[in-house]
């Protein structure tokens, strides 16, 4: 895989939120042209996009922010877990609750709670900016 695809109304609050998570900024700019819009199958596109990859280098994510034509939302705004389609991202994390605190302050909030897992893992999911979801898992011992 070389990396997932989050269409975003805020650029910098969501490149924040997944930086504050661990995530290196590869590169951001504008994207538009033929090309990409038989690629995407969208006319007259017109897109700022940022590459974000994992500390390790083996994972990524894009971000695309739709200038034209605009970004339509779905519904309901914040889907619950059990929605059809992508509904999170995993994240391998040392201090769970240490990430949680950081990610607060960008206005992330826990969808459930911080839970164990057997004898294996702390698991938690956070909503971020724009209803993001993303998993938490550290691992126990």
């Amino acid at each position: 895989m070389d990396n997932v695809l989050i269409v975003v109304d805020d650029l910098d609050a969501v490149i924040a939120f997944f930086v504050e998570l661990g995530m290196e900024l590869e590169g951001r700019g504008p994207i538009e042209g033929r090309w990409v819009e038989r690629v995407i199958g969208v006319d007259d596109v017109r897109q700022d996009v940022a590459m974000l990859r994992t500390p390790d280098g083996h994972g990524r994510i894009e971000l695309a922010m739709f200038h034209t034509p605009k970004a339509i939302s779905p519904e309901p705004k914040d889907a619950p877990s059990n929605t059809l389609g992508i509904r999170r991202i995993m994240f391998a994390v040392d201090d769970i609750e240490d990430v949680v605190a950081r990610l607060r302050a960008h206005g992330a909030e826990l969808v459930g709670e911080v839970t164990r897992y057997e004898d294996g893992f702390w698991l938690c999911y956070v909503r971020g900016p724009e209803g993001i979801i993303v998993g938490l898992a550290e691992q126990i011992g």
